[in-house]
Parts: C-alpha cells; sequence; structure tokens
C-alpha cells in the first residue's frame, strides 16, 4: 500500500514538473514540435482554422496594454493592436467596419475571474488570458493556403497567415483584411 502512494506521488511530481517545464518553454499546438528556437508558440499548418483574438467592447476596457497587444473590438467592429512608446496609441488593422456576431460571446461569463495561461515564464507584469512572455522568441500565427477562402466559417477578430500570398489575414466580421508580410 505505501509502495503504491509512493508511485503516485512520484507520478504527480513528475506530471507537476512536465507542466512547469511546458509552461515556460516552447509550445505547439496541433503538432508536436515548434519550427525553430526563436519560437514561443506555434501552430499545426493547413488546419483550416485561425486564431480568434479576445473581444472588447471598446479598447478603453483593456487596463493598461502593453506593446503587441491585439484584440477584436466589438464597439468599432476592428481588430486592433496596442503600438507602445512614444507615439503609444490603438491601431487599426481592419479596414473597414466588420459585423458582430455576438453570440459567441453569450456563453461567457463577465463577471468570472479568468487566471492568465502565460507561456515563457512563470510570471507577468502584463495583463491578458493569454500572455506570450520572451525577449527572444516569437509566436508563429496558423498558416494555410488562403485562408479567406479556406476557414468556411470565420469569427470577427480570427487571424492567419496566407502561405500562397505571404500576408497576414485578418477577419473582421463581415471582411478580411490583408496585410502583406516581406
Amino acid at each position: 500500500m505505501i509502495n503504491m502512494i509512493y508511485k503516485h506521488f512520484f507520478f504527480l511530481t513528475v506530471v507537476s514538473c512536465l507542466g512547469i517545464f511546458s509552461a515556460v518553454g516552447q509550445t505547439s499546438i496541433g503538432k508536436k514540435t515548434v519550427e525553430g528556437t526563436d519560437v514561443i508558440l506555434d501552430f499545426k499548418a493547413n488546419d483550416n482554422r485561425g486564431i480568434i483574438l479576445p473581444w472588447v467592447t471598446g479598447e478603453q476596457q483593456v487596463v493598461s496594454p502593453v506593446g503587441g497587444t491585439l484584440v477584436f473590438d466589438a464597439n468599432d467592429k476592428k481588430v486592433k493592436y496596442y503600438r507602445a512608446g512614444t507615439a503609444a496609441a490603438w491601431v487599426d488593422l481592419s479596414i473597414n467596419a466588420g459585423d458582430v456576431d455576438g453570440s459567441i460571446q453569450q456563453s461567457v461569463d463577465e463577471s468570472e475571474t479568468v487566471t492568465p495561461t502565460i507561456i515563457g515564464s512563470r510570471t507577468s507584469t502584463a495583463s491578458g488570458v493569454l500572455i506570450l512572455e520572451s525577449t527572444s522568441k516569437a509566436m508563429v500565427l496558423p498558416k494555410m493556403e488562403s485562408p479567406h477562402l479556406n476557414i468556411l466559417s470565420p469569427k470577427a477578430g480570427t487571424m492567419a497567415f496566407d502561405t500562397v500570398s505571404k500576408m497576414l489575414c485578418i477577419f473582421n466580421g463581415t471582411e478580411w483584411s490583408f496585410w502583406k508580410v516581406n
């Protein structure tokens, strides 16, 4: 009986250590490895799904944003990122205002406290649901051919990288915006 308890304790200790290791290391979603040593978060290619950004009802709802914060502003119906520095401002990544299907957010309990997931560090001073904390690694967006044709039911705030046109594709609920990446 005591031997069995030690085995369970050992198993739980190993699993806990692996969980902590993966929380500060590189992470992949839908595949076993990341593309390179400079990648902190990577997605399976040609999965025909993108990332859906967090929705806010006005950029002022984001308290103390840090540079690079991405959100879908449901009031303006646009995807925005926060540019830090001397010219700090929210920058619009959508061309025109989109359309919002509010049913995606109807199940969200605003009063519920959400513990952030932090990748790359054990702690962060940033506020968010998913925080990538690194000075030397980046997130690689989901990559696929022609996201505007292959993501069949995109939601407002969906982002992906088009491997054919080499563009960042952002859906605002009505239309796709395309940003050329060199």
